[in-house]
C-alpha cells in the first residue's frame, strides 16, 4: 500500500474523461491512497461531465465544477482551494505515471519535509531544465547562474506534474485568470522566479510519466503557429523576442 496522508492529489480536467479514468485507474492499480483527491472540472461538455460524475462513485474523489469554461487559472485555483493536505501533487488528466512513481513521490515528500526552503519538486518535462546541479541519484537542483542567457530558465516552474506545498499561493500568488493556458503558466513562471522559488527536478525528466494525447481526446492547449514553427527566420525572431520579453518581465 502506498499511503500518502499528507499529500492531496489535484487533477485538472476538461473534456477528457477517458484520460481521467485512465489516470485514476492507474493510481488505484498502484494502491495509492492520498489525503484527498480533487478533480477540478473547467465546464466540460455534458457527456464528459456525466462520465466524471460516474467515475466519482468508483474512485471517491471530490468534484469541483465550473458552470462554464473559465480557463486554466480558475481551474487550478478552485482545485487548490479544495485541497486539505499540507502538500499537493498536481497532475493534468492526460498523464499516466509509471510503476516507480510512488517511490519517487515518497522521496520527494521526504525531501520537502526535511527542507522547508524547497517549494516544488518537478516530475516531468519535455526537455531538461537548462541549469541543473547534481542533488542525488534521482533528482537535480534547479538554479539560475548569473547572467544566464538560456530563456528556458523561466521554466523553474511548470504546469507539468509536480509536488508542491499547499500553501503555494501564499508565496507565489494565485494563478492569473482570464488568460489562455500558456499565458497563465507563463505568469506563474515569472512569479516563481521573482519570489525566489527553490526546487528540484527529476533528472530523467520523461521517465516517470507518459503524456497520452489521443485522436479521440487531443490536447486542449492551442498555441499560435509562430510558437512551433521550424522556419529559421521565425525561430531567430522568436529567440530574440523571448530573450527581451522574458528578462524584462523577470527584472521589472
Amino acid at each position: 500500500m502506498n499511503h500518502f496522508p499528507k499529500i492531496g492529489l489535484l487533477i485538472t480536467h476538461y473534456n477528457r474523461s477517458n484520460s481521467l479514468e485512465n489516470l485514476l485507474k492507474t493510481f488505484q492499480s498502484m494502491n495509492c491512497i492520498f489525503g484527498n483527491i480533487i478533480v477540478s472540472d473547467d465546464g466540460s461538455k455534458s457527456e464528459h461531465l456525466n462520465k466524471v460524475i460516474d467515475l466519482q462513485l468508483r474512485y471517491s474523489f471530490q468534484l469541483v465544477c465550473a458552470s462554464e469554461n473559465r480557463g486554466l487559472g480558475n481551474n487550478i485555483n478552485k482545485g487548490q482551494d479544495a485541497i486539505k493536505a499540507p502538500f499537493t501533487v498536481y497532475i493534468q488528466e492526460d498523464f499516466e505515471p509509471n510503476d516507480t512513481f510512488p517511490e519517487r513521490l515518497k522521496e520527494a515528500y521526504d525531501l520537502m519535509s526535511e527542507d522547508s526552503n524547497l517549494d516544488i519538486v518537478r516530475f516531468y518535462a519535455y526537455y531538461p531544465y537548462p541549469y541543473l546541479k547534481y542533488f542525488n541519484e534521482h533528482f537535480s537542483e534547479m538554479w539560475i547562474k548569473p547572467f544566464a542567457i538560456d530563456y528556458r530558465k523561466i521554466y523553474f516552474y511548470s504546469d507539468h506534474p509536480h509536488l508542491r506545498r499547499s500553501s503555494f499561493f501564499e508565496k507565489f500568488g494565485r494563478y492569473v485568470e482570464g488568460l489562455k493556458g500558456d499565458k497563465t503558466e507563463y505568469k506563474m513562471c515569472i512569479s516563481f522566479l521573482k519570489n525566489k522559488g527553490k526546487g528540484l527536478f527529476y533528472t530523467d525528466c520523461q521517465g516517470l510519466f507518459t503524456q497520452k494525447n489521443t485522436s479521440e481526446e487531443p490536447s486542449t492547449m492551442i498555441r499560435s503557429n509562430w510558437r512551433n514553427s521550424d522556419n529559421l527566420f521565425i525561430s531567430f525572431i522568436r529567440y530574440i523576442y523571448r530573450q527581451i520579453k522574458y528578462n524584462y518581465d523577470i527584472l521589472q
